[in-house]
This record gives C-alpha cells, sequence and structure tokens, in this order.
C-alpha cells in the first residue's frame, strides 16, 4: 500500500477494531479442533465440539453429561421428534438442529470434531460408521449394534479411521469391576467357570401380537427417519420413544438393555471374547385355555440362555455363563445369610463362581461383595488398575478427554476394542432366542467366529446381517 493509498483509507474506530477482534476470536473458537492442527492438536479453549443425533431421553444426559466435564460444547442437535428433543434445545440454545442426521453430516462436518448417538438400537451401527468414516470420535449408546455384522464392521472401523471410541455401559467405568478384576487376579476366589447375570427387565411389553396401525402420527415426529434402517411399517401408537425394546425390529430385548452392564464384569475380570456355542430356553405367552402364543415379531417375555466362551488367558477352561431375564434368578449362594440380600435392590445382579469362592455385584457393577459377605472388608488383594475419576459418571467426561487426547494416547473403558466382542455375546445370545421361532429351541447353536455363521443351524444365520431400505444401506 502506498502512502497516498494509506491517507485516502479511512482507519476504523478503536469501538469498531475491538468489536471486529471479538467477533473473529468468538469465531476461531469455535473452530473444531482437527481443522486447527490436525489429530491429537488441543484447541486454545480446549474444547470438543459435539454433535448428538438423538437429544431426547438417555440422550439428553449423555449431552448433558459430556457438558459438565467442562471440556465438551454440544454444536449441534439431531432428533427424529421435536417433543423429545425439546428440553436439549432449550439447555442448549446455540446448538443448531435437524432432524435427518444425513444431512447434519452433509451440511456441517467440517464445524464437530465428534458424534454422540442415542437413538433406538437399530439406527445405531450406520449412524456412527458413517461419523467414523468422516474421522469424527463416537459415543453410542449400549447395545453397541443392533447385530452381530454390525458390531464386527464397527469394531474394525474404529481401528481403520484411528477415532476415539466409547460404549454406553457406564458401569465399565466403576470402581466395582476393577476391584473384582483385582480379587481375582489375587486368587481370593480360585478359577472361575461359571457365570450368572439376571435382571428384572423387561419392563415394557413382549411376547405380543403386533398392534393395530395408528393413522395419527404425531406432527412432530418424522416417522419415516424414526424406522432409518427397519422394514417400512405404519406408524403404531406408544411404540415411540421406549417400548421400541421389545420388537426384534428395531431392539434387541432385555439382553440389549441391560447385558452390557451386567455382562461387561465378566468380560473384564475373566478375559472374555467371542463365544463358543449358545443354547437357550424361553417363556411362553397365555393367549386361553391349552393354547400358547406364537408372536415372533416381539422378543419372549422371559429367557434362560446359556453361553461357553473358550478358555482364557485368565482361566483353566471354558467358561459357562447363564443369562436370565424377565425376573428369573439363580438359585441364592449358600455362602449368604437367609435374610441377606441377594443381588441389587432393582433385581438386576453378576454371580461368580470360582474353585476357591463366589463374588457378585450388582448393576453396573455396583455393591462388588466376597461371599461370605464378612471376606469383602478383610480381603487384602492390592491395587493394579486405575480408577475413573467420578467412576460410572466419570464414563462420558473419559471420552471427552480421550478425543482431546487423540486416538490411542488413552485408554478409554469401553472403547469399541472392548465393546464389540461384548456386543456381539450379547447379539449371539439373542440368535439362540430367535431360533425358538424357526423351531429351533432344542438346538445347541455353535458358533464359527471366523466366518460369522452358525454351522449347524443355518435358518437363524439371516438374523446376523440385515437387509438394509433404500437410503439406509449400510456397507463395509
Amino acid at each position: 500500500m502506498t502512502e497516498e493509498q494509506d491517507k485516502s483509507t479511512p482507519k476504523p474506530s478503536r469501538r469498531e477494531f475491538l468489536k471486529s477482534s471479538t467477533i473473529a476470536a468468538a469465531s476461531f473458537m469455535i473452530v473444531p479442533r482437527f481443522v486447527l492442527g490436525g489429530k491429537g492438536f488441543i484447541a486454545p479453549s480446549d474444547k470438543l465440539l459435539i454433535a448428538s443425533v438423538g437429544a431426547g431421553g438417555k440422550g439428553q444426559s449423555d449431552i448433558a453429561n459430556f457438558y459438565k466435564s467442562g471440556k465438551a460444547e454440544i454444536a449441534y442437535l439431531c432428533d427424529v421428534d421435536d417433543r423429545r428433543s425439546a428440553k436439549s434445545r432449550s439447555a442448549f440454545p446455540k446448538a443448531k438442529y435437524y432432524k435427518d442426521w444425513r444431512e447434519m453430516y452433509d451440511k456441517e462436518s467440517k464445524h464437530f470434531d465428534a458424534v454422540s448417538i442415542s437413538t433406538p438400537d437399530h439406527n445405531h451401527a450406520i449412524i456412527t460408521y458413517h461419523a467414523m468414516q468422516l474421522g469424527k470420535h463416537v459415543y453410542v449408546q449400549k447395545p453397541m449394534t443392533h447385530d452381530i455384522w454390525e458390531a464386527r464392521l464397527l469394531t474394525e472401523a474404529a481401528k481403520k479411521y484411528k477415532v476415539v471410541t466409547q460404549m454406553g455401559n457406564q458401569g465399565s467405568s466403576n470402581d466395582g469391576t476393577r476391584l473384582m478384576s483385582e480379587w481375582y487376579d489375587a486368587d481370593l476366589i480360585g478359577d472361575v467357570h461359571t457365570v450368572y447375570c439376571w435382571t428384572n427387565r423387561p419392563v415394557w411389553p413382549q411376547g405380543i401380537a403386533w398392534p393395530q396401525p395408528d393413522p395419527n402420527i404425531p406432527k412432530e415426529l418424522d416417522w419415516n427417519l424414526w424406522l432409518g434402517t427397519a422394514p417400512k411399517k405404519d406408524y403404531v401408537d406408544k411404540l415411540v420413544p421406549f417400548n421400541w425394546r421389545g420388537w426384534w425390529d428395531y431392539g434387541t430385548g432385555a439382553l440389549g438393555d441391560m447385558g452390557c452392564h451386567l455382562v461387561e464384569a465378566p468380560f473384564r475380570v475373566l478375559g472374555l471374547q467371542y463365544v463358543k456355542d449358545v443354547q437357550a430356553s424361553v417363556g411362553s405367552v397365555y393367549v386361553d385355555e391349552f393354547k400358547q402364543g406364537h408372536f415372533p415379531e416381539s422378543c419372549p417375555p422371559s429367557s434362560h440362555i446359556t453361553l461357553t466362551f473358550p478358555k482364557t488367558d485368565k482361566t483353566k477352561g471354558d467358561v459357562t455363563m447363564h443369562w436370565m431375564d424377565g425376573g428369573i434368578q439363580p438359585e441364592r449362594p449358600a455362602e449368604l445369610g437367609a435374610s441377606e440380600k441377594f443381588g441389587g435392590e432393582e433385581g438386576n445382579g453378576t454371580l461368580f463362581i470360582g474353585t476357591k469362592g463366589k463374588m457378585y455385584a450388582s448393576t453396573y457393577s455396583d455393591a462388588a461383595t466376597l461371599l461370605p459377605k464378612s471376606l469383602t472388608q478383610s480381603a487384602n488383594a492390592p491395587q493394579k488398575w486405575a480408577r475413573v475419576p467420578g467412576g460410572a459418571n466419570g464414563h462420558y467426561a473419559q471420552w471427552v478427554e480421550g478425543c482431546i487426547a487423540g486416538y490411542g494416547k488413552t485408554e478409554l473403558s469401553s472403547s469399541f476394542d472392548k465393546a464389540g466382542p461384548l456386543t456381539e455375546a450379547l447379539l449371539m445370545a439373542n440368535l439362540a432366542v430367535r431360533g425358538h421361532d424357526l423351531q429351533g429351541g432344542d438346538v445347541k447353536l455353535v458358533w464359527d467366529n471366523q466366518a460369522m455363521k452358525v454351522t449347524n443351524f443355518d435358518a437363524v444365520n439371516k438374523y446376523i446381517q440385515r437387509d438394509y431400505p433404500d437410503g439406509f444401506k449400510l456397507k463395509a
């Protein structure tokens, strides 16, 4: 610029300069961290910019907990139901709102770092996978996926795209699961060969006929977007926001809801991985005198499933795990007093049976206890595993901080390398349950983990990977 040009150019006032500087600074602060400096770069604000798909119910509490970490901003909200998302939109009025996650990804992917997914089970995988393809860190509610193939796909994708992952089974960050690992490693209960996990769920309708369609779709709900990867069906009342859990097209029953909380501890303590075989028995549905109902679209009202896991580095042989839902419980241990509580107040529990003793815990691995209970206070086992600050509540901050640190820099309680095999085990159990609808109730399903198929009852293999409708294709 020449001297003459400089003289003829009006200079901004101090007020205008400060105003423009403030705007520039504000704009800089909301630039995603990956734009500022690539993977692993810590932004000046040290804030992770999160887009949430599913802003009501559990999604609402998830994003609130991310924000409480003090290191995250909720940049975008997405939900198919304006009613469910209302509280989150009010809590985060600066977050831009979308109904269709695909549109949000297309338009805004350069403006956020990570995605939180809290939708019905059937849409977990597609939303999560496409986020990872964009290089976004992901937090997805339990169970990680609806189908076995999807769980394997996401487990491998997390490594391929080098993103930080976490499944929303917050009990995996509790002290209880680490304490029981230390007790086991100290040989306080010997070699564990049998595990029982049980729950009072379902607390929603299961084992029922598909309801009559309701033409009155709420104006706030985009029904087709809610269906997503599921087969096209007419709207029915009361399916949204909670009762979808009991229908195979959308949910994964009591196993999907509580299994990730109750089975996580055995996976960590015993080093379990993929299932060897599985068999199931299910509760019957009464229709009228001497007649039982058969409703293959719906999960059963109760089940008892037996899974066999191969020997691990932490066991001397195979491990047998019993899953019980619908209020079914294992026999009370002899070491427990007649009036002593067994499991948790909420009707859930996990029991380890070893060659020298037993231990158990309630939901989220809370109230870890050696049997008899008097041994708990006198137990002497060295601490081997670092605790997560805040326990279950710290599960959210752990992911936020892991994202800020970058891929491979920190260990997370339920990253996909841990959550993937756990989810597959639960979905294998559901495969045995679904075998009953195919007259395979008396069959033990033998699993070929490498080929990802049941070798002795081919009829159930169709449930390993679904067909996806147009507009919601999920391809590796």
